[in-house]
């Protein structure tokens, strides 16, 4: 089942749009990663990489993972940007990896190392997991791990990777979807969102919103990347116009908040503040709303000894019956299920 990020949306025939997955169904759990990268790398793909797995932040109780940079022919690699990385490690390092990220594949026209679509198979067949950024989905596509499978990549090249790899089901209108073993992200920046899906499935969402705060980013992105694609529109008002407006809903997430209700406080009519509230955010305010409560929810059941019908009033979802709906078709699993799993012991 191909499990997609675009605020909560449904993602297709047969998809789900989930945040998380219970970790009894995980494909393996993250303690060693490895970055492989060709005769090129893209510095900024590559650095988000080792900025969420590369670091140690055990002062701040965040995870540290066992990182190494790899290539087929080590030595000093030479960037997009100008300078050179150097590797000190081969391929053999990826047969000890649980999670081998494709930090983008600059030349596109270049043949890929079959040495290295070898080492993907199998890390693939073993049970770790492969994350592709922006044109890293090129690379999992040659080594046939996205045959049959859903994948994104910048919508720049979205279609450049469809006509390559007919057999691959791109979707260029999501910042990153994870099928089977491949999780593979859009350009560029998505590429810290999807790392951010892994941490949030392996560690909860108190890990990865406190990483996020380290980060300087959000922990969750409104929309999908069709919202960042070249298209004749109008510009707003300002980017701003809505954040007054954001922050009383967050606040007030246990209310019944209604278009109607939103559009007053914004001064506006109902038809006009659902447009420009999708053309600021990417989403609508059910997703947007629906969403917030979900993470709400997560934090309550994480770090509180409230009952599920508690945090299902507290979160907006009235009682129990309308969170686990809403928390199954959205997260693939129970909220007492989720409490075992993440539950955040204190001291």
């Amino acid at each position: 089942m191909a499990r997609v990020w675009e605020e909560g949306a449904s993602g297709g025939s047969g998809s789900t749009a989930l945040v998380r997955e219970f970790p009894a169904i995980l494909v393996a759990v993250i303690r060693n990663v490895a970055a492989v990268v060709g005769d090129q790398v893209a510095a900024f793909e590559l650095g988000i990489v080792c900025q969420v797995f590369g670091l140690d932040r055990s002062d701040d109780g965040l995870p540290v993972h066992d990182f190494a940079v790899c290539a087929p022919r080590p030595g000093p690699i030479p960037t997009t940007s100008g300078f050179p990385v150097q590797v000190e490690h081969g391929l053999e390092r990826v047969a000890e990896a649980d999670l081998v990220a494709v930090p983008a594949w600059p030349p596109l026209d270049a043949p890929a190392p079959e040495p290295l679509l070898a080492a993907l198979r199998e890390a693939a067949g073993r049970g770790a997991r492969v994350l592709t950024i922006c044109t890293g989905a090129f690379l999992a596509a040659a080594a046939g791990l996205l045959d049959g499978r859903r994948a994104t990549t910048h919508w720049q090249f979205a279609g450049l990777l469809a006509r390559r790899h007919p057999r691959v089901r791109v979707d260029p209108g999501i910042l990153y979807v994870e099928d089977g073993p491949v999780l593979s992200s859009a350009g560029a920046a998505a590429g810290i969102d999807a790392c951010l899906h892994l941490v949030r499935l392996e560690h909860g969402a108190a890990t990865a919103n406190a990483l996020a705060r380290r980060l300087v980013v959000p922990a969750h992105r409104s929309g999908g990347q069709a919202q960042y694609v070249e298209a004749p529109m109008p510009p707003p008002r300002t980017p701003y116009e809505l954040a007054e407006l954001l922050d009383w809903m967050q606040q007030h997430l246990d209310r019944p908040l209604t278009v109607e209700t939103l559009a007053a406080r914004a001064a506006m009519s109902p038809r006009t503040f659902a447009r420009r509230f999708k053309a600021l955010t990417g989403t609508t305010p059910h997703r947007w709303l629906l969403e917030r409560r979900l993470q709400l929810a997560e934090e309550l059941l994480e770090g509180t000894e409230l009952s599920v019908e508690a945090v299902a009033v507290r979160a907006g979802f009235g009682g129990a019956d309308g969170l686990r709906h809403h928390f199954a078709a959205r997260r693939g699993v129970a909220p007492a299920a989720y409490r075992r799993a993440f539950r955040r012991h204190p001291p």
